[in-house]
């Protein structure tokens, strides 16, 4: 017995050692190659001023209608991501990409991280970047409640909300204490460059430049990816539920146009996370919204437009034909 668990423990010594020697490579890598990787992509668009930082607008296309896409909470560059639905937007409108402080190009922020004050920075970046209002709002996931938000408050600025598989401003529950606790292990993860390193080896750049997307966009998403988590983004990630706790106390405006574009796996595979059935949590979103509110549900994952973008592009044209 005495030489089985001696046999053992150097097995698991050799192990750990291989492990620690994994780490190792990949952390250098990650302060080295992969660094230099990322300094060496430039925005895509114009880095604005905004209050205490500088934002990241791209821009695309002409049109009557201005339409601001919004990105999700944790895609590391909406730029790119964005992408096939941007130029398939550009077909007819002129075409706006948003990225937030502390994502894609954009730079951190010591601003506290609340809906009120993405509101505002919304609104700043567009302004300076010469975009005049009224605008379509595009909001995946968590931006769909800054944008109930905004057109909330300043709905002679939203000419219509077209949600994608957007967040519910109907349901709230507070976040668990040990969530945000968590948090700072990515921010570990990162500088080991364990994303850096993964993120090619998982990825199939094939399917994804079949859906639209150029070599450049995979490679830089990927770049992007590793390089993503920052003390403004965690803020965002433990605060997220804040954020739909500030927007319920608002009415969401009767004038302003809501559709949600819903994707088939949130509207029919339950969540551990919320105690209503996916098709419940849907209804009482829209109900909050009001009668204005229509859906259609899209075959796919939670990010909708990676995979339907002529889909959308149909609605936002159907949407804006109703106005």
């Amino acid at each position: 017995m005495g030489k089985r668990l001696r046999k053992f423990g150097k097995i698991l010594l050799w192990i750990l050692a291989v492990i620690a020697v994994v780490l190792a490579i990949s952390s250098v890598l990650h302060a080295t190659l992969f660094k230099q990787r990322r300094n060496a992509i430039s925005p895509y668009g114009n880095m604005v001023p905004v209050f205490d930082g500088q934002m990241h607008i791209t821009d695309l296309g002409e049109g009557e209608h201005t339409v601001v896409l919004l990105p999700g909470m944790g895609v590391a560059l909406p730029s790119a991501d964005f992408g096939p639905l941007q130029r398939a937007l550009a077909e007819d409108y002129k075409t706006v990409v948003v990225e937030y402080f502390g994502v894609g190009f954009s730079t951190t922020t010591e601003r506290e991280r609340t809906s009120d004050h993405y509101v505002e920075e919304i609104r700043e970046a567009l302004r300076v970047a010469g975009y005049e209002p009224p605008y379509v709002l595009i909001p995946h996931s968590i931006s769909s409640v800054y944008s109930e938000h905004y057109a909330s408050l300043y709905p002679n600025e939203v000419e219509a909300i077209i949600s994608l598989d957007g967040t519910s401003t109907a349901y709230y529950a507070e976040t668990p204490a040990f969530v945000a606790a968590l948090l700072p292990i990515a921010k570990v993860q990162e500088f080991l460059g364990l994303t850096s390193l993964l993120g090619p080896l998982v990825t199939n750049k094939s399917d994804a430049m079949e859906l639209g997307y150029t070599e450049k966009e995979v490679d830089d998403m990927l770049t992007f990816a590793g390089f993503s988590m920052n003390d403004t983004l965690l803020e965002q990630l433990a605060y997220s539920t804040e954020f739909i706790r500030d927007t319920m106390s608002l009415s969401y405006p009767k004038e302003v146009p809501f559709f949600k574009v819903i994707a088939k796996d949130t509207y029919e595979k339950p969540n551990p996370q919320i105690p209503l059935s996916p098709k419940e949590y849907q209804e009482q979103h829209l109900e909050r919204i009001g009668e204005q509110a229509q859906f259609e549900v899209l075959e796919g994952n939670h990010f909708i437009y990676q995979t339907n973008a002529d889909a959308i592009a149909a609605i936002v044209e159907k949407v804006l034909e109703d106005l």
